[in-house]
């Protein structure tokens, strides 16, 4: 009977002492590589936290613009993307980089600039009349120039308008989206933004939406796990919690319920 007792109490304190170490152990590491538009909107600030702490894992956020998030997924220097650059994405994919591209949410990029529109874009209706009236102008222009999602759309807008623009008016900033806002604000010049961040920064700037709705300015995001047959160092399977909490119903209503002074910034789609 003695034995018996003396047995249960050491039972009890080692499942004690396991919850315990379950509870303190040190949370494991994931490297999220993603865009500034995702950072700058403040949708991680409420998409993450829960998910760490239901998993026990540290997401640990690399933005960068999409370009820069692909090639440190290409180097198996991140675990997981987080990404907008569909065409980039499926080709990351098709080279055997990347593995579970699931879509998650989508916005719109619209075309900002100065309230007085000097290069009259608000007459129209399409994103290619608008380049095309600022190019006529030589209005001034403000790029991200950083290979980004962002900047790979804009990118093939002018290429849709058969345009190449260089000059003075047009200015590279080789920045994330917030930094190419305040530049833009600063010149009073014209640029393309996701949605998300200018709702974000419009307090904080002084330009206005002048193009929008044109179906060429969707813009869809997607998680994609890094492929651990290329890198077998990567953590697939937290990789894959992630994508699981991104794309399940507790984190697609985060995603749907995120506004900022009561405006919507993205629009959640793996869950209909």
């Amino acid at each position: 009977m003695k034995k018996n007792i003396i047995f249960q109490v050491i039972l009890i304190l080692s499942i004690s002492l396991l919850l315990i170490g379950t509870v303190f152990a040190e949370p494991i590491h994931l490297k999220l590589a993603t865009t500034t538009s995702t950072e700058n909107s403040g949708l991680l600030d409420k998409l993450l936290p829960p998910f760490e702490e239901k998993y026990n894992i540290k997401v640990d956020v690399i933005a960068v613009g999409t370009g820069a998030a692909m090639k440190l997924g290409e180097n198996g220097d991140a675990d997981v993307l987080f990404v907008h650059a569909r065409e980039a994405e499926d080709k990351f994919i098709q080279d055997e980089y990347g593995v579970n591209r699931r879509d998650v949410m989508y916005n719109d990029f619209i075309i900002l600039g100065p309230s007085d529109d000097p290069a009259k874009i608000k007459e129209g209706k399409s994103a290619v009349y608008a380049l095309t009236k600022i190019s006529n102008q030589k209005a001034f222009f403000i790029s991200r120039g950083d290979n980004s999602g962002t900047d790979q759309k804009e990118k093939g807008l002018w290429k849709i308008a058969n345009i190449a623009p260089e000059g003075t008016w047009y200015m590279e900033a080789g920045q994330g989206m917030g930094a190419t806002l305040q530049i833009a604000h600063e010149k009073q010049a014209y640029v393309l933004c996701d949605r998300g961040t200018f709702i974000a920064y419009k307090n904080k700037i002084g330009l206005v939406i002048l193009s929008e709705g044109d179906p060429l300015l969707f813009n869809p995001y997607g998680v994609i796990a890094v492929n651990p047959d290329r890198y077998p160092h990567v953590k697939y399977m937290e990789a894959m919690q992630l994508i699981a909490w991104v794309t399940s119903v507790e984190g697609q209503k985060i995603i749907r319920e995120y506004e900022i002074d009561g405006e919507i910034l993205f629009y959640p789609v793996a869950i209909k």
